[in-house]
């Protein structure tokens, strides 16, 4: 089953291979984990096109801790794909597996990845914090993504999307309000807001 989201994720944002994208965020996994989840979720996309079952074990025990996560692909440095888990539902390992294969072949925003296109792709992994209830000035850009919440309409930014774009931080709220489809200004008249950081790494 397909995560909830699918997220708004900037449409060019370089960082070096399996490096820490947004640094006011401390890592909390080594290079060789990062770099088995990037190696997961390329499995996964290609098992899948292959027709075959992804079956992962946890690499490590961190790993196997239940996290939400996000996984983006590029494609020639256009975005190709991005969706994710919210909620620490599965440990992170399926949680990779299983969005990288949601992103490559449900995300409605595109059609699915090729087998020739899988070859080329670029992902980037941003591994999630419980979200929490947050004051409008309490949202630091860069650090921050954002939920806005009102009714059954519920929108999510990313960390990044605001450094991309270069937005302040009330502008990042009523964007993400906007994803939400609620009037920008909406915050301030009963929508809940919501923040939470990312360890944001990749190859894109």
């Amino acid at each position: 089953m397909c995560p909830p989201f699918k997220a708004s994720c900037p449409e060019q944002h370089e960082v070096t291979a399996v490096t820490v994208a947004l640094p006011p965020v401390a890592a909390e996994h080594s290079l060789e984990e990062r770099a088995l989840l990037l190696q997961i979720a390329h499995l996964a996309i290609e098992k899948t096109l292959g027709g075959e079952t992804v079956e992962t074990a946890a690499p490590s025990e961190r790993l196997g801790d239940l996290r939400g996560a996000f996984t983006s692909l590029r494609l020639d440095g256009e975005l190709r794909g991005c969706m994710g888990y919210l909620e620490a539902i599965h440990p992170l390992y399926r949680t990779v597996a299983e969005t990288a294969i949601c992103a490559a072949f449900f995300d409605p925003r595109f059609l699915p990845v090729t087998a020739e296109e899988a070859r080329a792709l670029q992902i980037q992994i941003s591994v999630l914090t419980s979200p929490r209830p947050i004051l409008a000035d309490e949202v630091v850009v860069g650090r921050h993504g954002l939920i806005v919440s009102a009714g059954r309409r519920r929108g999510l930014l990313l960390p990044q999307v605001a450094v991309e774009h270069g937005w302040e931080a009330e502008i990042f709220i009523e964007q993400t309000c906007l994803k939400a489809g609620l009037h920008p200004q909406a915050w301030r008249y009963g929508a809940a807001l919501e923040g939470f950081c990312a360890e944001v790494f990749g190859e894109c």
